[in-house]
């Protein structure tokens, strides 16, 4: 299991961008895929992105393609999520999850595939 604390939430007006970040503890970061989930009042916990150990492979859902962007720093241990063109339909409480993978390119987008998770962000978006 891996530790995630997630930071970079808060408030913004619509058409603004905010940046997430996700940190994660442990000295075998680079073993693990990543991935960004959302979770809005009344509904589902929805996938939003991610991304393999090497970074080479990203997904997205549809609604956030074009607007959205995963990375991640091996070296620092931690995964982004930059969000730009913000709606206040992107408001939500986003937590990162983690699963240790044998295979470098593999970028689950299921939310059974993940086995560790953060506590969650925060992020309104004001329209």
């Amino acid at each position: 299991q891996v530790r995630l604390v997630e930071s970079g939430g808060g408030l913004v007006q619509a058409g603004g961008s905010l940046r997430l970040s996700c940190a994660a503890s442990g000295r075998t970061f680079s073993s693990y895929a990543m991935g960004w989930f959302r979770q809005a009042p009344g509904t589902e916990r929805e996938f939003v992105a991610s991304i393999s150990r090497s970074g080479g492979n990203t997904y997205y859902t549809d609604s956030v393609k074009g607007r959205f962007t995963i990375s991640r720093d091996n070296a620092k241990n931690t995964v982004y999520l930059q969000m730009n063109s913000l709606k206040s339909e992107d408001t939500a409480v986003y937590s990162c999850a983690a699963v240790r993978s044998y295979y470098i390119d593999y970028a689950p987008t299921n939310y059974g595939d993940f086995g560790s998770w953060g506590q969650g962000t925060q992020v309104t978006v004001s329209s």
